[in-house]
């Protein structure tokens, strides 16, 4: 078992910044590769951003590439994404979830475990 705990989620306005936080306990974190996903109000959760399990690699959506970015700290057990230029379409519960499939994974369904949310709301 992996377990999942996001932090840093709140409320910023359009054009700002949020750094979200992603901390695991259980089995090796460095064997996982990591993966952030969002669900905006009466939508279905949608890829956000992979990183490989070394970290060497990572890959973004289309819609937030340029402004997001995903970093893993293996020593630490955390995996962050960083958000900058937000915009109000932003507004979403992100999740970090963990894979032992190679990446990038954007489905889903192929991810193990998950954690329970933090909420980010962009106002305009």
């Amino acid at each position: 078992q992996v377990q999942l705990v996001e932090s840093g989620g709140g409320s910023v306005q359009a054009g700002g910044s949020l750094r979200l936080s992603c901390a695991a306990s259980g089995r090796t974190f460095s064997n996982y590769g990591m993966g952030w996903f969002r669900q905006a109000t009466g939508k279905e959760r949608e890829f956000v951003g992979f990183i490989s399990r070394s970290g060497d690699s990572s890959s973004l959506a289309d819609s937030v590439k340029g402004r997001f970015t995903v970093s893993r700290d293996n020593a630490k057990n955390t995996v962050e994404l960083q958000m900058n230029s937000l915009k109000p379409e932003d507004t979403a519960v992100y999740f970090c979830a963990a894979t032992g499939f190679l990446g990038p994974i954007t489905s889903e369904g192929r991810y193990f475990y998950w954690g329970q949310g933090t909420q980010v709301t962009v106002s305009s």
